[in-house]
């Protein structure tokens, strides 16, 4: 019962928000224009993480107990927020954007006095104990995170639907070990939901669109990450290190492939292209739609592999085997785009 009171508050308090904000954003200029690159009708507002973020904030005053992690969480991604608001607004620079990102990463890391410290036994060989080095793989992590899912919202749903399988999966994990840190993605599901009712407009075509915005998708990726090494820790041990690949594997593999071949062409990492995997089935000729049903679809079966392989103690180097073993054959199928697409118009 009370999931669904924690749900139903912040669904209801995100479409509240939405309606509130989103006249405030035109008035201010916060719309998503038109261009080659971003193909949609008309002037739509960037509305969806600020919704979102007010969504949280107040559900977790009636749901979430205070904790010196939870305060530096929101703090921290109220930060992000603020920055991703004035990306999506001035168009800032990657240096700044990364600048701020490394100054939140530190914030929530310092603050909250958390990082990842343990790998797990990835390698076969026993446990990878980092020590302070965690630290800045917590920090690397953190920016991964933060723009991957930044990277990956690239058509109508696809950064929402893929959050909600990822916050979906933290929240039975954290459930399963009775952590009381599974009501932040319950929160972050219903919010989600109700942001993509209005995204998508489904299932009622009169509501006007609305997009998430930098600011939404960063939040989204940092909250995530956050709570995946929250769930690592040795005072909760909700996840395995190599198991929160699976939870996040398609906004992570899409990054880093994509990264791999910019460099490789001698571009800028961070330069925008229609070049991610969304493109690539648009380019086959599929919908927006069925793109987004057939990679939600994907990051759905690798999530609920990487769990059900938890549950059944399946040695972490074997997981970690089979992770990049599909990392592997997705950077494949990308570098063998044409093949791909040609393999993809046949089983339309």
């Amino acid at each position: 019962m009370e999931y669904f009171w924690v749900s139903m508050t912040s669904f209801i308090l995100c479409s509240a928000a939405i309606f509130l904000v989103k006249p405030l954003a035109v008035k201010a200029g916060l719309v998503d224009l038109p261009t080659k690159r971003k193909q949609h009708n008309g002037a739509v507002p960037l509305v969806g993480g600020v919704a979102i973020y007010i969504a949280i904030l107040l559900s977790s005053i009636i749901f979430v107990e205070s904790s010196l992690t939870f305060n530096f969480y929101l703090i921290s991604s109220g930060f992000l927020l603020l920055m991703g608001v004035l990306d999506d607004r001035f168009d800032l620079s990657v240096k700044v954007r990364l600048l701020v990102q490394i100054g939140i990463a530190c914030l929530m890391i310092f603050g909250a006095g958390f990082y990842l410290d343990n790998l797990g036994n990835i390698f076969g060989y026993g446990s990878v104990h980092l020590g302070y080095f965690g630290v800045f793989v917590t920090i690397v992590a953190i920016i991964g995170a933060i723009n991957a899912f930044n990277m990956i919202d690239g058509i109508d749903g696809l950064a929402g639907v893929l959050s909600l399988i990822a916050f979906l999966s933290l929240a039975g994990l954290f459930t399963v070990v009775n952590s009381n840190w599974y009501v932040l993605p319950v929160l972050f599901v219903a919010a989600t939901l109700a942001f993509l009712m209005f995204n998508l407009r489904w299932p009622f075509r009169l509501v006007n669109k609305i997009f998430m915005g930098d600011a939404g998708s960063m939040l989204i990726g940092f909250t995530i990450v956050c709570l995946l090494v929250i769930g690592t820790d040795k005072s909760v041990q909700a996840i395995k290190p190599v198991t929160a690949l699976y939870l996040i594997a398609i906004p992570l593999m899409d990054m880093v492939a994509i990264m791999y071949r910019r460099i490789k062409k001698g571009s800028s990492p961070f330069k925008a292209d229609r070049e991610h995997l969304h493109h690539i089935f648009e380019r086959a000729g599929y919908s927006r739609k069925r793109a987004l049903v057939y990679i939600s679809l994907s990051a759905l079966v690798i999530a609920l592999l990487g769990c059900i392989m938890q549950f059944l103690y399946v040695p972490e180097w074997i997981m970690f085997i089979i992770f990049i073993l599909i990392f592997l054959a997705y950077n494949y199928a990308l570098i063998h785009v044409w093949k791909l697409l040609s393999w993809l118009r046949r089983n339309k």
